[in-house]
C-alpha cells in the first residue's frame, strides 16, 4: 500500500503561489469574457484558438494542482462539501439574477465533487502504484476529453462515438453527458475532469516527500496569500469585475 507522501496540513508556499498565479489568469480570462459577451467588445484572438488554449492551460493547471494538494489538507470530504456548496451558491445566484449566464455544474461544483469522491475512495486509490495510477489517469483523461461533445478523443481527434442514449438529463450532464439543450456558461463535468484531478493525486505520490522540500520556498508572498484564499477570491471576483466594468461603462 502506498501511503500519502506528506503529512496532512503541510504548507508548501510555491503551491499556494502557483494557485494564486492561476487565479490571476482566471480573473483576466473572465474579465475579457465579460467584455466580449456582455459588452460586445470584439477580441478575435480571445474567441479563437489562442483564447481556447489559454483557458485550457488555466483550468488544467488548477485542477491538476487541486488533485496534487488533496493529501496536504485535512478532511477532504468536508472540504469538498464546502466547495460543492459554494458551487451551488454560484448556480443559485446566476439563476436568480443572471439567468442568461447561468452557471450549472461549474468548476466549483466539479472540484467539490472530485474532493468528495477522492476522499471517499482514497484508501483504495492509495493501494494503486503511483506510476500506474498517474499513467492510467492521464490516458483516460485524453481518451475521454471530448465526451461532452459526444465522442471519445482529444481536441478534435475522434477515437469513437459515445452512445447517444447517455445524453439524457441533468444528472448525466453532471457526469459528462449533457443533453442537447443543456446550457451553462461554466461547465466542468465529473468526467473527464476527475481523471485529471486523479493524475494530480497520483503525481503527488510520485514526487514523494523527499522531493517536496523545494516547494516550501516562497517566491511571491502576495500570490501565496491569494492561493490560500482561493475559494473566497473565486466567489467574489466576478461580481467585482462586473461592477468595475459597469462603472467604467457609465463613466465613458
Amino acid at each position: 500500500m502506498i501511503h500519502s507522501s506528506a503529512q496532512p496540513g503541510a504548507r508548501y508556499a510555491l503551491l499556494d503561489e502557483l494557485r494564486g498565479f492561476c487565479l490571476i489568469g482566471m480573473m483576466l480570462y473572465h474579465g475579457l469574457w465579460d467584455l466580449v459577451y456582455l459588452y460586445g467588445v470584439s477580441i478575435p484572438w480571445y474567441t479563437g484558438t489562442p483564447g481556447h488554449v489559454w483557458q485550457q492551460i488555466i483550468c488544467c493547471t488548477f485542477i491538476l494542482l487541486s488533485g496534487f494538494c488533496l493529501a496536504l489538507g485535512h478532511h477532504p470530504v468536508r472540504r469538498g462539501l464546502i466547495v460543492f456548496a459554494s458551487g451551488a451558491l454560484v448556480t443559485l445566484v446566476t439563476w436568480l439574477f443572471m439567468p442568461a449566464d447561468l452557471v450549472l455544474f461549474g468548476v466549483l461544483t466539479f472540484l467539490g465533487s472530485a474532493m468528495i469522491v477522492t476522499g471517499l475512495l482514497r484508501r483504495w486509490l492509495e493501494r494503486v502504484p503511483a506510476w500506474l495510477g498517474f499513467a492510467v489517469s492521464v490516458v483516460l483523461f485524453v481518451v475521454t476529453k471530448e465526451i461532452n461533445s459526444g465522442f471519445f478523443g482529444f481536441e478534435g481527434l475522434v477515437l469513437g462515438m459515445v452512445p447517444a442514449g447517455l445524453y439524457a438529463n441533468n444528472f448525466t450532464a453532471f457526469l459528462g453527458f449533457p443533453q442537447p439543450w443543456f446550457y451553462s456558461t461554466d461547465y466542468f463535468s465529473l468526467f473527464p475532469w476527475l481523471f485529471l484531478f486523479w493524475a494530480g493525486f497520483f503525481l503527488h505520490q510520485l514526487v514523494g516527500k523527499e522531493r517536496m522540500a523545494p516547494l516550501g520556498r516562497s517566491v511571491c508572498p502576495p500570490l501565496g496569500w491569494m492561493g490560500r484564499h482561493s475559494l473566497l477570491i473565486y466567489l467574489l471576483h466576478q461580481p467585482v469585475i462586473y461592477g468595475i466594468l459597469s462603472l467604467g461603462a457609465l463613466l465613458l
